[in-house]
């Protein structure tokens, strides 16, 4: 017998309030009669983060700020295996609605949250969330988007323009960047970096602010610099873009972020470093945007 699809689902851990006065949304299906966090399918072509922010938005009437991962609960439903990736979101702001598949909604003190939840397979991801905590700053740090072969670009390299699909893939980033409230976008001063955060900064309608420790030629001079250049960024109530190149992005991970995997960093790709005091809390990797370009 063949095995049977994986159900992916996805949705939000959503909290409002700071440290001792914290919060966190739970929603009641009067199908089912129980109390759960905001969740629900994919749908078709749809990412599990861009999933996980239109649920919280159709059940909560949220509008949010998403900021780290906060694990993957899998479990069986009628039959069907489930995987639902959850991210920790912050509360911006939006009114609940009640409507067919949510009629109430409750902000609960963790302890609480943990007793009111129907479900024991969800109290990992309230786990996860409450094991950290909240981010005060997050720096988005994107590498730059395709932009054809050095080898065959005749002018000056930091003139070097995005190809069709790295201009995909910038508007495809700006999708992604934007589900976490950026406030400031942040380039190196090269036209390929630019071209990467510019349909997001326009979407926001901002400018992108040139940086020139960023670039890669900066960071092999003074790579201090631009290390401390990063963590300036990272005051509290922030949320910044930084477009910078291949070789910088992995060595700051190596050095400010020294637990992941990995470092190594595809063209348009993402980190989401998310800051306590000052410091690193969790680093999250988004894979380089697809840029398919007809």
């Amino acid at each position: 017998m063949p095995l049977s699809p994986t159900v992916a689902a996805a949705g939000g851990v959503v909290w409002r309030g700071r440290h001792g006065d914290l919060e966190v949304a739970l929603v009641h299906r009067p199908r089912y009669d129980d109390w759960t966090f905001p969740k629900g399918k994919l749908k078709d072509g749809e990412s599990e983060l861009a999933a996980a922010v239109r649920e919280v938005h159709e059940e909560l009437g949220a509008i949010v700020a998403v900021s780290r991962r906060v694990g993957r609960v899998r479990y069986q439903h009628e039959g069907a295996k489930k995987s639902v990736a959850y991210w920790a979101m912050r509360y911006l702001a939006g009114d609940f609605v009640a409507n067919d598949e949510v009629d109430g909604i409750e902000w609960l003190a963790l302890e609480k949250a943990a007793r009111r939840l129907t479900y024991p397979i969800d109290l990992p991801a309230l786990a996860d969330f409450a094991a950290l905590p909240v981010p005060d700053a997050v720096i988005l740090l994107v590498r730059h988007a395709k932009a054809g072969k050095r080898s065959e670009w005749r002018g000056d390299d930091r003139l070097r323009p995005l190809d069709p699909a790295g201009t995909q893939q910038a508007q495809e980033l700006a999708e992604l960047l934007r589900r976490f409230a950026p406030q400031r976008v942040i380039s190196a001063d090269l036209t390929r970096c630019v071209q990467t955060v510019e349909p997001l900064a326009t979407s926001l309608g901002f400018d992108v602010q040139l940086d020139l420790a960023f670039s890669d030629a900066s960071y092999a001079a003074t790579p201090t610099a631009t290390e401390t250049a990063l963590l300036s960024l990272a005051k509290p109530g922030t949320v910044t873009v930084v477009c910078s190149q291949g070789s910088t992005i992995p060595a700051l991970i190596d050095t400010l972020a020294p637990g992941s995997d990995s470092s190594d960093t595809r063209k348009g790709a993402t980190w989401a470093l998310s800051f306590v005091d000052g410091d690193i809390v969790a680093v999250d990797y988004y894979g380089a945007a697809r840029g398919r370009h007809a």
